[in-house]
């Protein structure tokens, strides 16, 4: 049996790769963080030429039909080259509740634009990963109040997914009457995050309710995990790097013993967890029964390697990891909101400790 990627997993993951290197430099994160833009218009270009708005749709609608496993190999991209623009919700959670809950019309009306990269997807379901007061979404004669926190790319989003407090999923539009956009301010400045205040706002019905919603919950999480994945690589290359160029005492400092730890003990926590980032998207498609405990170990565990990681990284460049110059910090502040968002480490935990019977 085969325990690896396939040729063409390779190339799709190397192709993003290679163009967000060229299209999204360090220059590119800077100015759509400082200027607080949605996304960088360039990037978002490119990646539709890629098909990524549409990797994970049905080839009829003008998509791929890729699995998680591929989603989860782009998001390692998305995270290694702190990508400025919406990905997790506008082109995988978003259009696959689309995908497994519309019906024929609204896949008909909407996934088309989508793979096109003409519509962009919000999706709110934030309130079932972590309570908030005041918060969540109720259904009434089909129409949707209330207030939804930490919308997913929810500031350029033509319409959201939005999940009720029943676990219900539903589709709005983004002018719909009733329909009040606010945008949050994060310290990840790399991706946009909203509130959403709806008011008696008319919306259609998504199939699959609660078990639909778990397995995009469960794929948020696997790549929000790749992410960091990828986010923490490139803190350690950037590392290793300048431990191979700072002197100290006429020597450079990656020749000093204590520094080599570092990096070795970095690489030595985060090498491991790719492999479970695999497997847990992998069991999306073909391992249900696995698919859930291990969305979560692949989320709670990269959590913490990755703050591990992020800090660790910093400290080997000293003074210099605090400052704008080098732009570590936006790697660093990703690290932190992949840790939070779609549930905690000990969130995360909690629930997986029910899930075995091991707490009520």
């Amino acid at each position: 049996m085969e325990f690896a990627l396939s040729e063409e997993q390779k190339m799709l993951q190397d192709s993003v790769g290679r163009f967000l290197e060229t299209a999204c430099p360090l220059d590119v994160v800077r100015a759509v963080a400082e200027k607080g833009a949605l996304q960088s218009d360039d990037v978002w270009r490119g990646l539709v030429d890629l098909g990524v708005p549409g990797m994970m749709l049905p080839e009829t609608y003008g998509g791929m039909a890729f699995g998680v496993l591929e989603a989860a190999l782009v998001s390692e991209m998305m995270g290694r080259h702190v990508a400025a623009v919406p990905f997790i919700g506008a082109c995988v959670m978003g259009p696959l509740a689309i995908a497994r809950g519309g019906s024929d019309a609204l896949k008909e009306a909407w996934l088309p634009k989508i793979a096109a990269g003409d519509v962009r997807v919000g999706v709110a379901f934030s309130e079932h990963t972590g309570a908030r007061e005041d918060a969540g979404i109720k259904v009434e004669g089909g129409r949707l109040s209330g207030r939804s926190l930490f919308v997913i790319d929810g500031g350029g989003a033509d319409i959201f997914v939005v999940a009720d407090t029943q676990g219900g999923l539903h589709l709005i539009e983004a002018e719909a009457e009733g329909v009040e956009r606010i945008a949050l301010t994060s310290i990840d400045r790399t991706r946009s995050l909203s509130e959403l205040r709806l008011t008696n706002v008319a919306s259609q019905p998504l199939d699959g309710g609660k078990d639909v919603l778990a397995s995009l919950i469960d794929a948020g999480r696997i790549l929000y995990a790749a992410d960091t994945l990828g986010a923490g690589w490139a803190m350690i290359d950037q590392a290793v790097a300048y431990a191979k160029e700072r002197k100290q005492f006429n020597r450079v400092i990656g020749s000093f013993q204590s520094v080599k730890h570092l990096c070795a003990e970095m690489a030595a926590e985060l090498e491991p967890c790719r492999s479970l980032v695999w497997y847990a998207a992998h069991s999306q498609d073909a391992l249900p029964e696995d698919a859930r405990l291990t969305a979560g170990h692949a989320k709670s565990h990269l959590s913490e390697v990755g703050r591990f990681v992020a800090r660790t990284a910093t400290e080997v460049h000293g003074g210099m990891g605090f400052t704008d110059l080098l732009g570590l910090h936006y790697w660093f502040k990703r690290i932190g909101v992949n840790r939070q968002l779609l549930g905690s480490p000990e969130r995360v935990r909690q629930e997986l400790a029910r899930l075995q019977g091991w707490a009520a």
